[in-house]
């Protein structure tokens, strides 16, 4: 799912690295694996080899395609290898601290004083009480929107999906709106209507409510008003958004803040200042939702480097490091303190996209939950394309996360 939104494939540089076992002193050498995309890595390579220099260890960064991260790092780490520090996305880290592929870090420098991370990214670095992450950067969705378009047309953004659906006679009808019709890009919709997906502490699946048909019908709604447009083939529907909106061709679409600097690149956006970024609608005016995403550091399980590993993520995770990140690359800190930094107070995109963080909707962290959205997804592109209605959707969901997924939990 993040693979798509991301719109990244990398090339694996390499599988090995970082050593094994666990006995011994410390190794010295911190092999890094970076999962973040062409725009990021040369940053992030640049802060690792500046904390190397500073903390008196060695650096090797490596560049991992995304969509290939998780499988190789289990593949290496379940064989002692692989690296000692690795960027996981948010949803991996229970699942790896259940399989036993990242060091507890509970007891470590790093799971103390963190008074300073914004409360939703740091649940996802957490497992059953323990600690196994450090929040990296976190993420994510807010409106974007073409200034002039709105402006030309005399419209707002708008608060709800209602407004939107208003807006849309003056923007060009269906062309106004882009909407992804991928699993990650519904949760707005489910989010905003009081929904979730499960109920990790009752050990429920909750995604058949009431909320979520309610969710995915004005989802739908907005196509059959003619207010929004969507790819028919899954595949290749964030693809399409992502033309559509650079091209100038629709005026609006729902997206991170990963996304911008692919947008600026666009006819649409020469000027950057073109650009707009606004909460997500919601069925109400400002109790609109969004999934909280990002990225967190971890430490693999049996590294020779476990003290300069610690050094590094410290580095790589302080406040001055994450001020960095936001200025020259627009994703937003996990640090509160970081906010307060001129510098990211300066960057127009971390701004906009602040209070969207900080009021994100918090995922089920637990160690199915990136498995819970390939059900969603082909479930969301059937409704969206007509071909199932959203209670006989989702209750088809339900079913594959019982039979599959949380096989453990009841369908409530």
């Amino acid at each position: 799912m993040t693979a798509m939104a991301t719109g990244v494939a990398l090339v694996l540089t390499a599988c090995g690295g970082g050593g094994s076992g666990s006995s011994g002193s410390d190794s010295g050498e911190v092999t890094f694996w970076d999962t973040s995309g062409p725009n990021e890595s040369p940053v992030f390579t640049k802060i690792a080899n500046d904390c190397a220099s500073k903390g008196g260890y060695r650096v090797k960064t490596e560049t991992v395609a995304f969509d290939q991260a998780l499988n190789n790092y289990k593949t290496a780490a379940q064989g002692g290898q692989g690296p000692d520090v690795f960027r996981s996305e948010v949803a991996w880290v229970p699942q790896l601290a259940k399989n036993g592929l990242v060091a507890d870090l509970s007891d470590t420098d790093l799971a103390k004083d963190t008074g300073d991370f914004l409360e939703v990214p740091l649940g996802s670095a957490k497992f059953e009480g323990k600690t196994y992450a450090v929040p990296q950067v976190t993420d994510s969705l807010a409106l974007l929107y073409n200034k002039k378009k709105l402006a030309d047309a005399g419209v707002e953004p708008p608060k709800t999906w209602d407004e939107l659906k208003a807006a849309a006679a003056k923007l060009g009808g269906e062309k106004s709106f882009f909407l992804n019709n991928d699993a990650y890009y519904a949760l707005p919709f489910i989010y905003g209507a009081g929904g979730d997906l499960v109920d990790a502490d009752a050990k429920k699946i909750v995604v058949s409510s009431a909320a979520n048909v309610k969710a995915l019908e004005t989802a739908k709604g907005l196509l059959d008003a003619k207010a929004a447009t969507t790819a028919l083939d899954p595949t290749n529907s964030y693809a399409n958004m992502q033309a559509a909106f650079s091209s100038g061709e629709a005026a609006m679409v729902i997206n991170g803040p990963w996304a911008v600097a692919d947008y600026l690149k666009g006819a649409a956006f020469t000027d950057a200042a073109n650009l707009g970024i606004a909460p997500v609608p919601g069925d109400v005016a400002g109790k609109g939702s969004a999934p909280v995403g990002g990225h967190d550091y971890v430490v693999r399980q049996g590294t020779k480097a476990k003290q300069s590993s610690i050094k590094f993520i410290q580095c790589m995770s302080s406040a001055e490091a994450q001020a960095q990140i936001a200025k020259e690359l627009g994703l937003l800190p996990t640090r509160k303190s970081a906010y307060g930094n001129a510098d990211v107070k300066a960057n127009a995109v971390v701004s906009a996209f602040e209070p969207v963080a900080k009021a994100a909707h918090a995922r089920p962290w637990i160690p199915e939950g990136g498995q819970l959205f390939d059900p969603l997804k082909i479930a969301y592109a059937d409704v969206l394309a007509g071909k199932k209605e959203p209670k006989a959707a989702l209750d088809e969901v339900a079913k594959a996360y019982k039979d599959t997924v949380v096989t453990e939990y009841s369908i409530g």
